[in-house]
């Protein structure tokens, strides 16, 4: 039986095994030709309390269990990635539009993941302080008890394992709500990756939904910590809510990041990192180049080649592997994409490259040039294949531009290293990456962003992770019960 058999999730959702979901269920669509894959089971909001439930119980024995035995079945999840990578790929391919390459490199970094959280079992659990009193006293690391964790549709598999993983290694359960959109490539497949691996039941739920799904997986009482990748207006509501219920919230947000191109810099080289960072996966990652603020002396011959690259990347169905860009997630998003390239180009800009839709929910690389700071081309996250493109004259005006944004999360700067430096210091970014574009990202480095991006970097790396899905218990101890006047 392959990993994905479906006979075994069809139709269903995960709560202590698989079962029929309160919600119904809807098509699993393929957005590249509309065809459907399969049937996907939705959750209610019941079902969720009944998760939470059978999670907490269940977590109290896994937190006890020896450390190396967490660490096996880290290590297992891992080897089994590489063993269906093929499998998930096809699947990644087809339900989330990436081309395969894209695909790849997600099962790859899921591997990744789980090796590295592999690691964080046998981690110091805490640290023994100075005291005045006559006593020992310890500060430890004690699992949250119950993470809930909701994850998008772009990087569906790395945006939802880079938080379950740690969160299981640190001997938490997990309450999962991928995107309904991509809920077997980066639902099915993580449970089914980790019921393979020998996770005890209880452990991890698969509850895709809608909004009252992502309220519940937050609201719900058993549930401490949650990790949310995502929009910042969804964000927003999340952290408010986690707030009231005084809930931590680890908030991965949107993103409109910079690449600032100083003078000097390697003409054909920039235009290759520009166009990788505006265009992989059709633009679609909270990281992308959504903003090229170019010295001026070299700005039209950058206009010129980025335009280039963006006319000679092929589009359409990514099972094809002879692709570049692969369809948009659905309808609603290629409007919004053109509606803001339409109003951008009536607004003034120049439109260089692309800019007008084919069939179905493809859109083509898109280069803009001349924007005003006020267009929404230049201002939001599109989340689209397009790369806007403004000229600055002094290095100061190129920070002024690049921190002018309400975002936060990505910086790239190429050029010479030294001026790239001082500007690093002066960018207000959770990630600066310098001779490199804005997209990227690594199982043991701690990803995150400032400002509407988010609220920093909570998850990636050993620290991160252990601050993430953890809490600090003072602990205290005599050899005999202390004195007191009373």
């Amino acid at each position: 039986m392959s990993l994905l058999e479906e006979s075994l999730w069809n139709s269903k959702i995960n709560v202590n095994g698989w079962v029929v979901g309160g919600a119904g269920t809807q098509d699993v669509v393929e957005p590249a030709t509309g065809n459907v894959l399969g049937t996907l089971g939705l959750a209610s909001a019941d079902d969720v309390l009944r998760a939470a439930t059978a999670a907490a119980k269940a977590q109290v024995a896994w937190a006890a269990k020896k450390p190396e035995e967490r660490a096996a079945v880290l290590r297992r999840a891992g080897l089994l990635w590489e063993e269906h990578a093929d499998e998930v790929n096809e699947w990644l391919v087809r339900e989330s539009g990436g081309i395969p390459a894209k695909a790849a490199l997600e099962t790859h970094t899921a591997a990744n993941e789980c090796y590295e959280a592999s690691a964080l079992p046998s981690l110091p659990a805490g640290e023994v302080l100075t005291t005045n009193e006559e006593r020992w006293s310890f500060a430890r690391r004690r699992p949250v008890g119950v993470v809930s964790v909701i994850a998008p549709f772009n990087f569906p598999l790395i945006l939802g394992i880079r938080a379950v993983a740690p969160a299981l290694a640190l001997g938490n359960a997990v309450l999962l709500k991928p995107d309904p959109r991509t809920s077997v490539c980066a639902g099915v497949t993580i449970m089914r990756i980790f019921e393979e691996a020998g996770l005890p039941e209880g452990l991890l739920h698969l509850l895709p939904g809608g909004a009252d799904v992502g309220a519940a997986v937050v609201e719900a009482p058993e549930v401490r910590v949650i990790a949310f990748t995502g929009s910042t207006a969804a964000g927003r509501k999340i952290g408010e809510s986690a707030a009231r219920l005084l809930k931590r919230a680890h908030l991965e947000l949107g993103g409109n990041s910079a690449m600032i191109v100083l003078p000097g810099a390697d003409l054909a080289k920039a235009a290759s990192a520009a166009a990788f960072g505006s265009f992989m996966h059709q633009g679609q990652i909270c990281m992308a180049t959504g903003r090229h603020i170019v010295h001026r002396d070299i700005y039209e011959d950058y206009v010129a080649a980025l335009a280039e690259k963006a006319r000679n990347l092929p589009v359409g169905d990514p099972k094809s592997g002879t692709v570049a860009i692969g369809p948009i997630i659905d309808g609603r998003q290629l409007e919004r994409i053109d509606s803001m390239v339409q109003s951008a180009v009536a607004g003034g800009a120049r439109l260089a490259a692309g800019g007008k839709r084919g069939e179905g929910w493809f859109y083509p690389p898109t280069v803009l040039a001349d924007l005003d700071p006020d267009h929404d081309a230049w201002k939001e996250e599109i989340f689209g294949p397009v790369a806007p493109v403004r000229s600055f004259s002094t290095i100061d005006e190129a920070v002024q531009m690049a921190n002018a944004s309400s975002y936060g999360l990505s910086v790239s700067i190429l050029g010479d290293v030294g001026m790239a430096m001082k500007i690093a210091d002066r960018v207000d970014s959770g990630k600066v990456h310098i001779n490199e574009q804005t997209v990227s990202d690594e199982p043991n480095s701690p990803f995150g962003g400032v400002k509407d991006s988010g609220n920093g970097g909570r998850i990636g790396g050993p620290a991160a992770n252990m601050e993430a899905f953890t809490e600090t218990q003072w602990l205290t101890m005599r050899p005999e019960i202390a004195p007191y006047p009373f």
